[in-house]
């Protein structure tokens, strides 16, 4: 059995994720995800919109992911891939180069982005940056709108 493993936080799951795990889980039998977990994002200075476990539990509903293990620090990839004897490494092009050291125990393989999506451009489409995610205020509603409503404001908006 062929066996396939990839990293990422996943998070605002879109188009470019499913196309991404749909190529590598083509490359073997078997797909692993690694996925950041919410405290390692904290070390890396990321905050995920949606939480580990809900993140987590949509990957595995995806019909081309096997396994869905914790990614909890940087240095992890090459026992991950010795311990889960893994024949092919996989990462989008935007890493390419950064996990070549792998190549000494595994391939590794660099896909193409999809074009035109990222969680990054869902962020700033919605108005949440990672720079003050989490820190929405409320404000009252103006012009013709209930008082007795309240609405959740980007910072940027009010």
């Amino acid at each position: 059995m062929k066996k396939v493993i990839t990293y990422g936080t996943f998070d605002l799951l879109h188009k470019g994720h499913v196309r991404l795990l749909k190529r590598a889980k083509a490359l073997g039998d078997h797909l692993t995800v690694c996925l950041s977990s919410d405290e390692f994002n904290a070390e890396k200075g990321k905050k995920a919109y949606t939480s580990y476990e809900d993140r987590k539990y949509i990957l595995e509903a995806i019909k081309y992911v096997d396994e869905v293990i914790p990614e909890t620090n940087w240095d992890q990839k090459i026992h991950d891939v010795q311990d889960r004897n893994i024949d092919v490494f996989v990462m989008g092009d935007d890493w390419e180069g950064k996990f070549d050291f792998l190549k000494d125990y595994c391939e590794v393989v660099y896909l193409p982005r999809t074009e035109g999506i990222s969680t990054t451009k869902i962020k700033e489409d919605l108005g949440l940056t990672d720079t003050w995610i989490g820190k929405l205020r409320l404000t009252k509603p103006k012009r013709g709108c209930s008082q007795n409503k309240v609405f959740c404001t980007s910072p940027l908006l009010v």
